[in-house]
């Protein structure tokens, strides 16, 4: 080979003309919450009729369609853990706000009835006893 420099004529067409490429990028919507935490919480605090446990497989379902990038399912097990959490967490402040009520309730109610059972009073024993003998 020799040492020689080539030069194009100036003209000439190039091969590979400039060109400009567009990409259009769509921001991506960020994947639906599997609200793992919260159902944890239900999973682990009085569970009424394992509401929280369903929630809390709902959830790692979720996550799964998440990882596999399947975001209806996602969206959809998503919104089953949120109601199923919501029921759960319900539960779980409507069940001891209604025992407290009924024993408050109980309370009241004992103590203004006649020979009843009277809990703060001396002979509260003797007065129980009464209400179930004749």
């Amino acid at each position: 080979m020799d040492n020689a420099t080539y030069t194009c004529p100036t003209n000439s067409i190039p091969l590979n003309p400039p060109s400009s490429t567009v990409i259009n990028v769509r921001p991506t919507p960020p994947p639906p919450k599997d609200h793992l935490l919260w159902s944890i919480c239900n999973t682990l605090y009085m569970n009424f009729c394992c509401l929280g446990f369903l929630a809390l497989i709902y959830s790692v379902k979720t996550r799964d369609q998440n990882v596999l990038g399947n975001v209806k399912a996602a969206h959809l097990y998503s919104h089953k853990a949120k109601w199923y959490n919501i029921l759960a967490s319900g539960w779980n402040v409507i069940i001891p706000l209604l025992i407290i009520v009924l024993i408050v309730t109980g309370i009241v109610h004992l103590s203004n009835v006649k020979g009843s059972y009277d809990f703060f009073g001396e002979e509260g024993y003797d007065n129980f006893g009464k209400l179930f003998r004749k």
